[in-house]
């Protein structure tokens, strides 16, 4: 990370602290991206971003935290939460977008509070046959928990999608994820492989692929992101 600017990460299950200190602006934001993205790949129930020892020098340099929390909301589906920002910066943050996708607290310990309540089950598969079995089991549950009765019957088929896709194409353990963020039923599948899904052609008598274009066709988005060493495929459905 920059010189000017360091960070601490903090993970108080079920939520991640992430402590900046230093100079925020054009030119340390990169490396701020780094380090959020970073910590949302072990998909916490919330991330909480401490402002009290950031000197934000550019208020363009703000946008970066709009950025990491709108890829947060496809994947992993977490809220990201800015706390006790310095005078200044916080009225730059309300006079900006930002505070649009990116809710601000001036108290550090309220915002871990109140960021941790998500709903979320989690399974760790191996990459055998019978995971797609478990997975739909694990959707089902979820959206009988949650009183989601017309998302159950897509959400397991979409689900089942996309671990036999681990199943036959990466073939390592993975990590699926079942979040309710109304108004989406987000579902995540993260695997030990680095390759991107990608739905396959039209071809009829390709092997594989067309699992991937029925995700397109269930789903409100989908899409596929590096995370850590592999990757995660992810999806979101209407929560209804």
């Amino acid at each position: 990370m920059s010189s000017r600017i360091t960070c601490e990460v903090h993970t108080t299950a079920p939520v991640a602290v992430v402590r900046l200190t230093g100079a925020l602006d054009l030119g340390t934001m990169r490396s701020v991206h780094h380090v959020l993205s970073d910590a949302l790949v072990d998909q916490p129930d919330a991330l909480v971003v401490d402002m009290a020892e950031v000197d934000v020098k550019d208020r363009l340099a703000l946008s970066v935290f709009a950025a990491a929390a709108r890829r947060a909301e496809e994947w992993p589906a977490v809220p990201v939460v800015l706390c006790a920002p310095s005078p200044v910066a916080a009225r730059w943050l309300s006079e900006s977008s930002t505070c649009r996708v990116v809710p601000v607290s001036p108290d550090c310990a309220e915002a871990t509070r109140v960021a941790g309540a998500t709903l979320r089950m989690r399974a760790r598969l191996e990459p055998v046959a019978e995971a797609c079995r478990r997975a739909r089991e694990l959707v089902t549950d979820a959206c009988t928990r949650w009183n989601l009765p017309d998302a159950s019957g897509p959400a397991a088929l979409v689900l089942s999608e996309l671990v036999g896709n681990v199943v036959r194409h990466a073939g390592t353990p993975m990590q699926v994820t079942v979040t309710l963020r109304r108004p989406y039923l987000h579902l995540a599948v993260v695997d030990g492989s680095s390759a991107q899904a990608r739905p396959g052609g039209t071809d009829l008598h390709a092997e594989g692929g067309r699992g991937l274009l029925l995700v397109r066709e269930l789903t409100q988005r989908w899409g596929s992101v590096p995370a850590g060493q592999g990757k995660a495929v992810w999806a979101m459905l209407p929560a209804t």
